[in-house]
């Protein structure tokens, strides 16, 4: 029977005084990113701990917990994730834009096919030989870089914390039906998509949050062929440093348009054995 052997799994956060809102795991046939949408007011919805942090930690305990096929313990990880915010939130939530969101990649095998659940944009690499390609949608930053143009970079060199960040933020996650990890099973639900695909022994998987796969989705250091190559040479934490280099090399964003210098940045790369 196929399972997945655990090679690298790195998770490094966008600011040392911040907490990372990024989990990663890895089981005998399942394996999971999780990458929490950043907080956009203070910690008191959910106690002293910030909503995306929480609700990173919340579905990373459910996705450890899960095992069997890919869509039963997606909706094992919606279930526990709604019954653990109604059990643990303090208030009501301000807006839209407080409660909290998350987006995520999570893969598991069925026989001899792999099954790949995802929502927003966390990507999945797959390789077999040579040959590298994209297990969720291809990334593109397009309208994102757009959005943080437009504010200019001396409004998004201060991050999310900055008055104009800030309000243009919010009211983007202030639209309904997002296409998020949130803490309404039916919501979550109805947003997940899925694909499969045929794998075999020595096939090799990278999961990523937005953060890591920066690499060459926005600063274009890498394309995902060569970043497999690079991964036994340089490995995943020597990886996030080349991308943290680039970040502080242009931290007023003028060259890679931005809503943050630097975000959460994790990977966990697999094995099919």
């Amino acid at each position: 029977m196929l399972h997945l052997d655990l090679i690298q799994m790195a998770s490094i956060g966008g600011k040392v005084e911040v907490a990372n809102d990024d989990r990663l795991g890895c089981a005998d046939r399942h394996a999971w990113v999780i990458d929490g949408a950043t907080d956009l007011g203070e910690p008191g919805l959910l106690g002293a701990r910030g909503g995306a942090a929480w609700l990173a930690a919340a579905a990373d305990r459910a996705f450890a917990q899960a095992a069997g096929p890919l869509e039963a313990i997606c909706d094992s990880v919606f279930e526990r994730v709604e019954a653990a915010y109604l059990r643990e939130k303090q208030r009501d939530p301000l807006a839209l834009w407080e409660i909290p969101s998350a987006a995520f990649a999570a893969v598991a095998l069925e026989g001899d096919r792999l099954r790949c659940a995802y929502a927003s944009d966390c990507p999945v690499l797959h390789r077999r030989g040579a040959e590298v390609s994209f297990v969720t949608p291809e990334p593109d930053r397009r309208r994102e870089q757009a959005a943080a143009q437009a504010l200019g970079a001396g409004a998004t060199a201060g991050g999310v914390r900055s008055p104009e960040v800030l309000a243009d933020r919010r009211a983007a996650r202030n639209r309904p039906k997002r296409r998020v990890l949130g803490v309404d099973a039916q919501d979550s639900r109805e947003a997940a998509s899925f694909r499969e695909m045929p794998v075999q022994k020595g096939d090799e998987l990278l999961l990523m949050s937005d953060g890591f796969s920066a690499l060459f989705d926005a600063y274009g250091l890498y394309d995902p062929a060569s970043l497999f190559e690079a991964l036994p040479l340089r490995g995943l934490h020597a990886l996030i440093e080349e991308l943290r280099a680039i970040e502080r090399d242009d931290a007023q964003s003028h060259l890679f348009p931005r809503f943050k210098p630097s975000d959460d940045a994790s990977a966990i790369w697999i094995r099919v054995g």
